[in-house]
C-alpha cells in the first residue's frame, strides 16, 4: 500500500477557508431555525429600530417584506438549503484537505460557478469588497485547476493492450 502524498499548504489553506464558509452557513441555518413559530416581522422591525434604520429607506424596507414572508415551510427549506450547502463546502474542504482529486474537481466548479455571478454584481457597482471577491476566488479557481492539471501530469499513463 502506498501513502498518500501530503497536499501543499495552500490547498490546505483553501480547504480551511471553504470549511469555515460551510460552517458559517450551517450556523446561518441553525439561526433560521431558531426563528420557527416566532413572529419574524416583529423581530426584524425591532432589530431595524434598533439599528437606527430608517425602514422607509429601500434596504431595510426590503428586509422587512422579506421578514414578513417566512412561514415556519420556508424558515425550514431555507435552513434545509443552507445544511445542503454547508455538507458540499465540507465535503470539499475534507477532499481538499486530504488531497483528493475529486475535492479540487469539487471547489474548482463550485467557484468557477460564482464568477459569472461577481462579474455581474461588479459590472452593477465596484467595490472594493467585490473587486477582492471576484480576485480571490478566480485565484482559488486557477490555483486548483493548475494543481489538477499538475497532478494529471505527474500521473504515469497506464497502457491496454
Amino acid at each position: 500500500m502506498t501513502t498518500r502524498p501530503h497536499p501543499p499548504r495552500t490547498m490546505q489553506l483553501v480547504a480551511l477557508f471553504e470549511a469555515i464558509k460551510g460552517l458559517a452557513v450551517l450556523a446561518g441555518g441553525f439561526g433560521l431555525l431558531s426563528l420557527l413559530h416566532r413572529d419574524v416581522r416583529h423581530l426584524a422591525e425591532a432589530l431595524v429600530a434598533g439599528l437606527h434604520l430608517d425602514p422607509d429607506r429601500h434596504f431595510p424596507h426590503i428586509f422587512l417584506e422579506a421578514s414578513s414572508q417566512l412561514t415556519d415551510a420556508r424558515l425550514w427549506l431555507l435552513a434545509g438549503l443552507a445544511a445542503l450547502y454547508s455538507c458540499v463546502r465540507l465535503a470539499e474542504a475534507y477532499g481538499l484537505w486530504r488531497g483528493y482529486r475529486w475535492g479540487a474537481w469539487l471547489g474548482a466548479a463550485g467557484g468557477a460557478i460564482y464568477v459569472p455571478v461577481e462579474l455581474y454584481e461588479l459590472l452593477h457597482r465596484v467595490s472594493p469588497l467585490r473587486v477582492a471577491t471576484l480576485l480571490l476566488n478566480v485565484a482559488i479557481v486557477a490555483y486548483l485547476l493548475w494543481m489538477l492539471e499538475r497532478q494529471r501530469r505527474a500521473k504515469p499513463v497506464i497502457e491496454v493492450g
